[in-house]
């Protein structure tokens, strides 16, 4: 029955008509789906049924047949209650996925039930507004900017082996890895008991069980017949030994799994990557397990990243595609003046592109150091041209083969909730500053390369002086907090701070502008749904958690059998708890502060609060894991 259902369309090769008849042929298909892209990066999803698509195909290209609410998705500021209609307009020029509801199945034909989901765009006031929309255009404008460049500039440092004149056109490849939790419903987790198995790397690499490895196996099978080309599904750092029931099922289950497939074009990447989290989520659900994409579901145990990689190429005259990042000598140089100057347009704007990789407080928890999360603006080559870098503690890393075709860049930063559209739009328009920088100066490749490994202090042609920007080190425990500061910036620790570099820098902010693509109206949109999230989650989600953490830290010890241990942990204990969660006549405390701030519209005050916040329940739960260790007795008198 699988093998006989149409997972993929490819609507570019298919006339009006000829669609008409495939969709017919596939009565299973009942209901199509025009999928738009908001600023936050959620899906639209809707049940058009396939009669009426058949019967007005041409509308949908047109954008005629479908509108929507724009007020009541992430377009703050765009469409607004007073005007708040947003066409939608089917994309032709990428691939179309069927969603199947295997629970769902059609009488007639004896199939499940599909829903053909259209990748769309979204037009306001005549304007594309949508995230899809700020990719296509934001590679439109970088192509046609590189190849003006490349006429202008023909004698390119590290690329003598190709003739600009012969450049038909200009490909930008991308692809993302997805990191996910995956565990038994009501799963309560043991940081304790998770944090050493991540110690004892008890976990990467090992091999999968039971209904985890059923799951995997599917998804990967699934991965396929979508034409995703699925390359390797293994398990991550995190987790811990499932326990298998009288059954010889598995009756706990809490680990962290890593699915990879096939780079494509920078559009259909972003496209794939949101099918294959639908393919996950629902594979697992079916094997009775639960998924999660959120960047930092367990505090103090290793997060999920999704791993962007960013590269860039030629496709010649005679068809021929070669990699513009790769130099004519692979082993004298990592990278041509295009490739260098892909990687210092993303480390000298990445302050205005990080507020669009983390947006939530979620992406900023796992950005801490000790977890491989990247925290520092640095990239790392590797130690020679012949030795390849696999630095772990850097932002974004090289990569290289034997196979010029594979050299790019992995930005290792983004979550799997990053918004891919917007974030590769930001990337590839800071990868142009950098590669206009590096081609107009002329310079040599080795004189490139001197200015990216430069130290702080030393000035440079593009790069910042007071910064540096390439280190082969391992960045944690090779540098002090404050060395790490100095050289590669200090990261925003709340949404709020991550916002405001956009208003901090503006020059870099005029390098995402290049193109009149991402507009400030964009910007301004983006940020005001990502602050709106922010402080709804903040009061409303994370200090009511805290709150139950803090009532959750009962006194256990009983006046018979405590010593001044327990009597000073206790102690300590209170006081935390009231300066988080209890008020006085003269003192709030601040849970109470932060909600102050907000009804003041201070966000700044409210930002400074949720750190200290951050700090005072981080030593709340660990004084009170050590004053639980010295209990005997287990209760109070």
């Amino acid at each position: 029955m699988l093998k006989d259902l149409l997972y993929v369309v490819q609507a570019s090769k298919y006339s009006n008509e000829d669609l008409v008849a495939l969709l017919k042929n596939h009565p299973e298909i009942q209901f199509a789906s025009l999928v738009g892209i908001d600023l936050a990066g959620n899906d639209t999803d809707e049940k058009i049924p396939i009669s009426i698509f058949l019967k007005d195909v041409a509308d949908f290209f047109a954008g005629t047949a479908v509108q929507t609410d724009g007020s009541s998705v992430v377009l703050t500021g765009i469409a607004t209650l007073n005007n708040a209609k947003v066409d939608m307009i089917a994309d032709r020029d990428v691939n179309w996925f069927v969603d199947y509801n295997f629970e769902h199945i059609d009488e007639e034909t004896g199939k499940p039930i599909g829903t053909l989901r259209i990748p769309s765009f979204l037009v306001h006031n005549g304007k594309r507004v949508d995230s899809r929309s700020m990719l296509a255009m934001s590679t439109d404008y970088v192509k046609k900017e590189l190849l003006s460049l490349f006429k202008k500039y023909p004698k390119i440092a590290g690329l003598s082996h190709i003739a600009v004149e012969d450049i038909a056109d200009i490909v930008f490849t991308s692809g993302t890895e997805l990191e996910f939790w995956v565990k038994t419903p009501a799963n309560r987790a043991d940081v304790q008991e998770l944090s050493a198995s991540q110690v004892m790397q008890e976990q990467y690499w090992q091999r999968t069980r039971g209904e985890v490895r059923t799951a995997l196996e599917q998804a990967i099978d699934m991965l396929a017949k979508y034409g995703l080309q699925p390359e390797m599904g293994h398990k991550e750092v995190g987790g811990i030994k499932a326990k298998i029931d009288e059954t010889g099922h598995l009756s706990y289950v809490l680990e962290q799994l890593e699915i990879d497939w096939k780079f494509s074009n920078a559009l259909q990447a972003a496209d794939n990557e949101l099918q294959a989290r639908i393919i996950v989520k629902e594979v697992f659900r079916e094997n009775g397990l639960d998924v999660t994409f959120k960047a930092k579901p367990i505090i103090g145990v290793a997060g999920s990243g999704e791993h962007t990689h960013l590269g860039v190429g030629a496709v010649l005259k005679s068809g021929k595609f070669v990699n513009l990042y790769a130099p004519e000598d692979m082993k004298k140089d990592f990278l041509s003046a295009i490739g260098y100057g892909a990687i210092m347009g993303i480390l000298k704007n990445y302050e205005v592109i990080n507020p669009f990789v983390s947006s939530t407080n979620d992406a900023l928890n796992r950005l801490k150091p000790g977890f491989e999360a990247p925290v520092c603006i640095v990239t790392s080559l590797g130690h020679s041209p012949a030795v390849p870098s696999r630095n772990r503690t850097i932002l974004a890393g090289l990569v290289r083969t034997d196979n010029p075709l594979a050299t790019r860049f992995e930005v290792r930063a983004p979550n799997p909730y990053t918004n891919t559209y917007v974030v590769l739009a930001a990337f590839y328009l800071s990868i142009l500053d950098g590669v206009k920088a590096c081609v107009v100066s002329g310079k040599t490749t080795d004189e490139i390369l001197a200015e990216l490994s430069k130290d702080t202090g030393t000035p440079g042609f593009y790069l910042e002086k007071d910064r540096a920007y390439r280190s082969e080190h391992d960045v944690f425990e090779d540098y002090s907090e404050e060395d790490r500061n100095r050289m590669f910036s200090k990261p925003p620790a709340t949404v709020w701070e991550n916002m405001e570099a956009l208003k901090k820098y503006p020059d870099k902010v005029a390098v995402l502008k290049q193109g009149d693509v991402l507009t400030q109206d964009i910007i301004d949109a983006f940020v005001a749904g990502a602050l709106v999230r922010w402080r709804t989650e903040l009061k409303n989600r994370i200090i009511p958690e805290n709150l139950e953490i803090v009532k959750a830290c009962q006194c256990l010890h009983s006046a018979e059998s405590a010593n001044d241990m327990d009597l000073y942990y206790w102690e300590k204990i209170n006081t935390l708890r009231v300066q988080l969660a209890k008020d006085s006549l003269a003192q709030k405390s601040i849970f109470t502060r932060i909600k102050d701030a907000f009804a003041a519209d201070n966000d700044e005050l409210a930002s400074a609060l949720q750190v200290e916040m951050s700090d005072v329940i981080a030593e709340l739960k660990s004084t009170y894991a050590n004053y639980k260790t010295n209990m005997i007795h287990l209760s109070c008198k």
